[in-house]
Order: structure tokens, then C-alpha cells, then sequence
């Protein structure tokens, strides 16, 4: 791939809609859309208007006119990828969309790869590769949580973050080697003690950025949630009342859900995803014995856990249902576990008091007329330390970033210890080189054609 030649690529969403935007970068970028325009204004060429500028036109191919469009040129290196760039407004008929694009490429431009404006925006210094990547985790933002943390990433504040420590980490990397140059006269000038204040600072730092990545997996990906219980205990039920429209099937008869059902909402801008699951029992049924065996995998697969059952037959069951509790705290002692009493509405205070009396950590709910709901989901976002979102600190949801992170750390753990025994400057050296490689590995200083491969190829076309 070049990526010297001028690219082409729709810039909204594929489909017909009232506006599409195709874009444009590269060399020949404002040349090759000129030599298509039409002005409304007589005489107008793209090329001597100013940068930042808008012009209404038509798109045409010697006589024949495709659309009235407005054309939008930002030139180098004032533009998104620091080349020059056009955009073009066009009516989002998904023919007039194909048509320009074809005479684009008839004129000049390739197809743009996937992502390949935004790499074009890091080779040309523009951004950097965790911005970069921010830019993707925007587009896919999909609760509030998640969009102001790609939002802090695109502006830089984790980028920054690593480049400061990185730096004051090069700076006494370079007293190191310098120290090598004259090792026959015995000179040290790299202050250890100062040197040691570092490393514990930047060790401090690395600390909160790896922890940060369980709050920041979170909210990247959401939380699954697994509504359980036996058959006919309302989870269908509830999980309608938290979605708040009717996305699983409700019915009286026991083992009415025989698959599991998941839908995703937002709470308090954090995404939790939520699966209904077959009820727990014994069956011969084969199909609802496959759906309760996928229930036990979904558990599995979930970080909260939601036992629900029904408060009118407590009586009947309490001694079954504590054996269940017991089995799934034991099973995944891990995973915080609701308990609810659901149906909550049929059962009278005397039947409240028991059960609260011998399952202290219980729930009360009816989710057939929403009482308990709002306490259910304060409950879980209680289960979500979000404090460091809410102060905007620097959150890490990147597993390319979190795994440099790591190792970053582990080689900050051998200069920390090298200091400690006295080890000599060039061993010394050896790891700092290793810690500033992966430090460098995060923000693009350090890169290859395969790194940049797989992060880029994730990127829709067109961004």
C-alpha cells in the first residue's frame, strides 16, 4: 500500500439517507474534485480558494450533471489527516453515492482501506496511535460512559500521560549512556536518588493505569448481567420492566423461555447487557434441557449475577433455595450475586419480614409493577467504581495498551531493583531501553507495518 496516491471513500453511513459525504485525501486531492466541479459562481476553481471553505456546485462528467452538491476543502496541513483533503455533500441516494465515487476513481483516486484516513492522520503527525485508536472507541460509543472516555483519549490525556513520563524517562536514560561513554574514569551523572523518585512516581502512575483497566474494560464493553432462577419466577418479566418494552415472551406455563435472551441498556451511562435464561430444573424436555445447559454457560460468561424467586412460594422452597444460593456463591465466589424476591406484590408484611429475616442481603421486587426496579439498578451500578470517571482521570479500555502497560511495568520493577543492588549503568540501561519501548509502544514512537495492520483493519471505510 502507498500512501502517497489520493484516496476516495464514503464518509457516512452505506444506505440511502437524505446527505452523504464522500471523501477525498491526498496530493491530487483538491485537483481531481476541481477538475469535476461546477461552480454556481462563474470561473471558481477549488484550488485558489481558501482553506476551510464551502461551495455550492454540481458534480459533472463532461455534459452529463450528477448531483447539486456542496464541496468542502481543507488543505495541508490544516485537515484531519494533514493532506489535502475534500469532502464532498451530496443528496444520499445510494446510485448518485456509487456514481461520483466511480468517477472519482475514473479520474485518478484509489479506494480508501479501512481506516486508512485515520493512519494517514498518524503517519502525517496528526495524531498519535492511542488517539488514533480513540477514534474507533468514539464511533463505537454507544453510552455516555463510554463516549467520554474515548472523548479524554482523542484530546490526548492519556497520551499525554505516557509521553511525560517517557520523557523524564529518556532524560536519565541519557545521563546512563552517558555515564557509559566514561566508564574508565568512574563518573556517575544520573543522580540515584533522584533516579529512584522516578521510578517510584512513574511506578505509581503505571499502578493506577493497569487498575484503571477493569473500570475501563467495563465500560468499553458493558456488563453482562445473568437474570436466574427456576422456571416461572418473572425473568422474562423483569428483564422487560429494565428494557421497558416487551422483549421476551411472558406466559403462566413453567419453561416458557428456552433460550437465552439478552438485550443491552444503559444505566447511569454505563452499558449493562443483560440475558434471560431458561429456568433451573429438573426436565425431560431435550430442547428446554439444552437451554437450561446454555443458562449455566451464560453464567459462566457474566460478571453479576441475578437469583431471582418467587416470594409467595418461600415458604414451600426456602430450604431448596438456600442450596441453590450456596451452590452459585460456591461455583463463582467470584461474581457478585442479587438475590431477589420477585412477585412481591402478592405476599403480605408478616411474609416480607421472614424473608428478609432469613436472607439478610435480599431484594424486594415486583417486576410486573415495577416496585424495587430503581433499587435494582442503583444496586448495580454500586458494583461499578466509577469514581475515577467522574474526576476525569485517565482510564485504560485498551488491551493493546494494557498489555504494554504490564510490561512496561515489569521492566520499571528491574531498573527499580537494579538501583536497589547497585547494579552497574549498563545493565541498568538495558532495561530502561525496555520500559521506553513499550512506553513507546502505546503512543505509535514505536511501530511496524503488522501493528499498525491490526489496529487499522478494525476501522469501518471512509474514517
Amino acid at each position: 500500500m502507498t500512501h502517497q496516491d489520493t484516496i476516495v471513500a464514503l464518509a457516512t453511513a452505506s444506505g440511502s439517507g437524505a446527505i452523504a459525504v464522500i471523501r477525498l485525501s491526498g496530493n491530487d486531492a483538491i485537483t481531481i474534485a476541481e477538475s469535476c466541479f461546477k461552480s454556481v459562481t462563474p470561473n471558481k476553481l477549488l484550488g485558489k480558494q481558501q482553506t476551510h471553505t464551502i461551495h455550492l456546485g454540481h458534480i459533472v462528467e463532461e455534459e452529463r450533471v450528477f448531483d447539486e452538491v456542496l464541496i468542502s476543502v481543507f488543505k495541508n496541513p490544516n485537515s484531519y489527516t494533514g493532506e489535502d483533503v475534500v469532502e464532498i455533500s451530496c443528496h444520499g441516494s445510494l446510485y448518485i453515492q456509487q456514481e461520483i465515487i466511480q468517477l472519482f476513481l475514473r479520474k485518478g483516486c484509489r479506494m480508501a482501506n479501512a481506516g486508512e484516513f485515520t493512519l494517514r492522520a498518524f503517519l502525517n503527525g496528526k495524531l498519535d496511535l492511542s488517539q488514533a485508536e480513540a477514534v474507533a472507541d468514539l464511533i463505537a460509543s454507544d453510552n455516555e460512559a463510554s463516549h467520554q472516555v474515548a472523548m479524554q483519549q482523542m484530546r490526548g490525556g492519556f497520551s499525554s500521560e505516557i509521553a511525560k513520563l517517557r520523557e523524564e524517562l529518556l532524560n536519565f536514560a541519557s545521563l546512563i549512556e552517558l555515564e557509559l561513554d566514561f566508564a574508565e574514569e568512574d563518573v556517575e551523572f544520573a543522580d540515584r536518588s533522584q533516579f529512584k523518585d522516578l521510578v517510584e512516581r512513574i511506578t505509581f502512575v503505571l499502578k493506577r493505569l493497569i487498575d484503571s483497566f477493569a473500570v475501563g474494560n467495563v465500560i468499553k464493553n458493558g456488563i453482562p448481567v445473568a437474570i436466574v432462577g427456576e422456571p416461572n419466577v418473572g425473568k422474562s418479566t423483569l428483564l422487560n420492566a429494565l428494557l421497558n418494552e416487551e422483549r421476551a415472551i411472558v406466559s403462566e406455563i413453567a419453561g416458557t423461555t428456552r433460550d437465552t435472551i439478552e438485550d443491552e441498556i444503559s444505566i447511569g451511562g454505563i452499558g449493562f447487557r443483560f440475558i434471560d435464561t431458561a429456568g433451573i430444573r429438573e426436565t425431560k424436555d431435550v430442547v428446554e434441557s439444552i437451554g437450561i445447559k446454555k443458562t449455566f454457560e451464560k453464567i459462566d460468561q457474566a460478571q453479576v449475577v441475578i437469583y431471582l424467586f418467587d416470594a409467595d412460594k418461600f415458604k414451600a422452597q426456602s430450604s431448596t433455595l438456600k442450596v441453590e444460593l450456596e451452590k452459585i456463591k460456591n461455583k463463582y465466589p467470584q461474581k457478585p450475586l442479587i438475590v431477589i424476591a420477585n412477585k412481591i406484590d402478592k405476599v403480605d408484611d408478616i411474609s416480607i419480614s421472614k424473608l428478609q429475616s432469613e436472607i439478610p442481603e435480599i431484594k424486594l421486587l415486583s417486576a410486573k409493577t415495577g416496585f424495587g426496579v430503581d433499587e435494582l439498578t442503583n444496586s448495580l451500578l454500586n458494583l461499578i467504581n466509577t469514581g475515577a470517571l467522574h474526576n476525569n482521570e485517565t482510564i485504560v479500555t485498551n488491551s493493546r495498551h494494557y498489555d504494554a502497560l504490564l510490561k512496561a511495568f515489569e521492566e520499571v520493577q528491574k531498573v527499580k531493583y537494579g538501583l536497589e543492588t547497585g547494579l552497574s549503568g549498563d545493565l541498568l540501561a538495558i532495561d530502561i531501553r525496555q520500559a521506553l519501548y513499550h512506553f513507546g509502544e502505546i503512543t505509535g514512537e514505536i511501530t511496524n507495518d503488522d501493528l499498525l495492520g491490526n489496529i487499522f483493519a478494525n476501522f469501518c471505510i471512509g474514517k
